[in-house]
């Protein structure tokens, strides 16, 4: 069976099942091309990538750096300063101007129609790296790490507590949907995930506030109770989120000794993880991290280099 390619990667409702085992496959094969000949093919030779930020990041500009350079290609960064999407000029207009230099745009933003207009406006791929809506990226690499870890994904649980209206758990719960996994969101009343969302996931999603949603996970997640653009909220939410806390009292709450423990990074510690969990034999935070580079070459080389999805 042909598995039609992609044109843009912005967010995973767009992606069927087939899609994104497509992209889980191909990240397999070149993190085990990489491990087996210390190299990946050039298969991104003379191919560029303009890393178009609004909010800063570790992983998502090394991770992207390095996934072209592995590949053979080049990616260069622009600052909010220099492009001032938005506001010194639009996203059309970027999106237009971009299109006539480089052979693809990743775009980390805050509205997410930004990525939106970039796709709709330009004549190259767009990967949306983040968005105050979604984060397709790291919901691509959480499920592969889970694949490596656990193998088959089918009927397994991910529990995710914390806001579980942020752009990391909606992304999730569609990730989750693809692979046939079950989400449990965990969150105070008020930080809950949108009906629409949920209903459009296609996983199989149950949403409480009661501590006891965690109870037969496979794997405890949590991200930081204020994101980017959410400051003015933060004495608010750290006044409601702490029951909420992934501590070893929760993880021992799931009543299984073999549940993991993920978090996309970076993490407050001693807010909504503690060091002991973050750094104790449950946590894989940082196979995870590493991860986002092999899945996110995995999309350069299909949106890119047209590398096909098997």
């Amino acid at each position: 069976m042909t598995i039609p390619a992609l044109n843009h990667f912005l967010d995973l409702a767009d992606l069927s099942s087939d899609q994104f085992w497509g992209l889980m496959r191909l990240a397999k094969r070149l993190k085990d091309e990489r491990a087996e000949k210390g190299a990946n093919a050039p298969i991104l030779a003379n191919k560029s990538l303009a890393l178009l930020f609004q909010k800063p990041s570790l992983r998502t500009r090394v991770s992207f750096e390095m996934g072209m350079q592995h590949l053979g290609g080049y990616a260069f960064y622009l600052s909010p300063a220099e492009v001032g999407l938005g506001t010194r000029e639009s996203a059309a207009d970027v999106a237009r101007v971009l299109s006539g230099y480089v052979d693809g745009i990743m775009a980390r933003v805050f509205g997410h129609q930004d990525v939106v207009d970039l796709a709709n406006w330009g004549s190259v791929p767009v990967i949306n790296g983040l968005s105050d809506f979604s984060h397709p990226c790291q919901a691509l690499t959480d499920i592969f790490t889970a694949w490596e870890v656990l193998g088959d994904l089918e009927d397994r649980t991910i529990a995710y507590v914390g806001d579980g209206a942020n752009n990391v758990a909606t992304s999730l719960m569609m990730a989750a949907g693809k692979v046939g996994m079950n989400v449990r969101i965990v969150s105070p009343v008020g930080y809950m995930p949108d009906a629409g969302v949920v209903a459009r996931s296609g996983a199989e999603v149950s949403v409480t506030n009661d501590l006891d949603g965690v109870q037969g996970a496979d794997i405890l997640y949590t991200d930081v109770w204020t994101s980017m653009g959410q400051e003015s909220e933060r004495e608010q939410r750290l006044a409601v989120f702490p029951p909420y806390q992934v501590s070893s009292g929760l993880l021992a709450r799931t009543g299984n000794p073999q549940a993991l423990v993920m978090h996309c990074l970076p993490a407050h510690r001693g807010e909504e993880i503690t060091d002991e969990v973050a750094d104790g034999p449950a946590s894989i935070l940082f196979p995870q991290a590493h991860n986002r580079l092999h899945a996110q070459k995995a999309i350069l080389a299909h949106l890119l280099g047209g590398v096909p999805l098997e």
